[in-house]
């Protein structure tokens, strides 16, 4: 099983949580807040690590959700996702320790994972 250093790292977010709903008891203008300094400090976790940041993933939005009885739309805890490399399984999940999608921003945690198989484009 060869890796190659890459991890897939994808936030996840219980959306109906106490987390969110903190978020959504906020004032707009606490929220606009909260937004501008978690957005500022991603900008920063970026800048320190993009020399491992393979692919900078992004935002994941609503799904569909197709199986042998039809497409359905469905809500499940995938919120972000981001490509890194690391030496290892232990040093990519340590590269999202205190990260502003859940010290911030109202995500619950992050599950790091290795990418199986050849990889391109890097």
């Amino acid at each position: 099983m060869s890796t190659d250093g890459h991890y897939l790292g994808v936030f996840l977010s219980n959306k109906q949580g106490p987390r969110w709903q903190a978020w959504y008891a906020m004032s707009e203008q606490e929220q606009r807040a909260k937004n501008e300094a978690g957005l500022a400090a991603l900008a920063a976790w970026d800048e320190d690590h993009k020399d491992q940041i393979v692919y900078q993933g992004g935002p994941l939005g609503p799904t569909k959700r197709t199986s042998a009885d039809g497409i359905s739309d469905v809500v499940n805890e995938l919120t972000v996702f981001v490509v890194v490399r690391a030496p290892s399984h232990e040093a990519a999940a340590k590269l999202f320790e205190n990260h502003p999608h859940f010290t911030i921003f109202p995500c619950d945690c992050v599950d790091v994972m290795p990418l199986l198989g050849p990889h391109s484009g890097d």
